[in-house]
């Protein structure tokens, strides 16, 4: 075929023929939350969470646990023990609780079996790890399986490209998609950049809710919500309309959380305003 010249009917059809055939790629495993990924033409996979506790941590000692990390105070304290890497006294770990209530939380660690006591009254975790991210996103996934009736996948990566960063927490229900970006760290540790990250796979997932959370009781409106709003695409952008407490909706499909007087129910609350928002219209 010369310069410049299309193929004919003939050589398309040899060169389609001569192709080796295309692979197969079958779902693979998981619940209706990685199916919609796959769907939207991503091929997700799940990395193993590094938690403070057992992996495969399951029944009754799980229940105990989520319940206790229902509690800020137990929160703060575990984050701050992870973050000691080591020995700790109960006041080393967190200077929001009393001598007294941070030897109590002390206590329940040991009780769950997530740590140990060691000489002089100080502690060590018995499973360490780097964060308490990873442990966040555990709990707050399976309190959306267990209150809700999500199917959840947590640490997705989706592989989109030029998109990095995983997906903390992925739930489906009723034919909808949600993504929850969860920090763990105080408002004053956020950076623009990892606010522009959540929006860049905000726009490749497109999924129909989005909850930006925050484990903090401190107020959203100071930094965090104008970082987010700097990043939609209307500008100058529409106010923040606050629901309730700190619940706040920045669109009809995009919410940010704090965890005052509670973490999930802030979550529940904006799930359900945003899934009404996504409801037909009353008649």
């Amino acid at each position: 075929m010369k310069a410049g010249e299309q193929p004919s009917a003939r050589e398309l059809e040899l060169h389609a023929a001569g192709a080796p055939p295309v692979p197969r790629l079958l779902l693979r495993s998981g619940g209706e939350a990685l199916a919609m990924m796959v769907r939207r033409g991503f091929q997700p996979t799940v990395a193993p969470l590094e938690l403070p506790f057992p992996p495969d941590l399951e029944g009754e000692a799980a229940e105990r646990l989520a319940e206790h990390l229902g509690h800020y105070a137990f929160r703060l304290f575990l984050r701050g023990a992870i973050l000691r890497r080591g020995s700790f006294s109960p006041t080393e770990a967190t200077r929001y609780l009393g001598a007294t209530q941070a030897a109590k939380v002390a206590e329940e660690l040991v009780a769950l079996g997530l740590a140990e006591r060691e000489d002089g009254g100080r502690y060590r975790l018995r499973y360490p790890a780097h964060n308490f991210g990873p442990t966040l996103e555990w709990y707050v996934a399976r309190e959306l399986r267990g209150r809700l009736g999500f199917d959840v996948a947590v640490g997705v990566k989706f592989h989109a490209p030029e998109v990095g960063g995983d997906l903390d927490v992925v739930a489906a229900a009723e034919g909808k998609l949600l993504y929850l970006e969860m920090k763990s760290s105080p408002p004053k540790h956020l950076a623009a950049d990892e606010v522009g990250a959540f929006f860049r796979r905000v726009r490749a997932l497109r999924p129909h809710l989005a909850l930006f959370v925050m484990d903090t009781a401190l107020r959203l409106s100071d930094k965090v919500l104008p970082l987010l709003q700097a990043e939609l695409s209307t500008q100058p952008p529409s106010p923040p309309r606050r629901v309730v407490r700190e619940v706040w909706a920045l669109t009809p499909h995009l919410y940010v959380v704090n965890a005052r007087q509670d973490l999930m129910g802030n979550i529940a609350v904006a799930i359900a305003e945003g899934l009404r928002a996504l409801s037909p219209p009353p008649p």
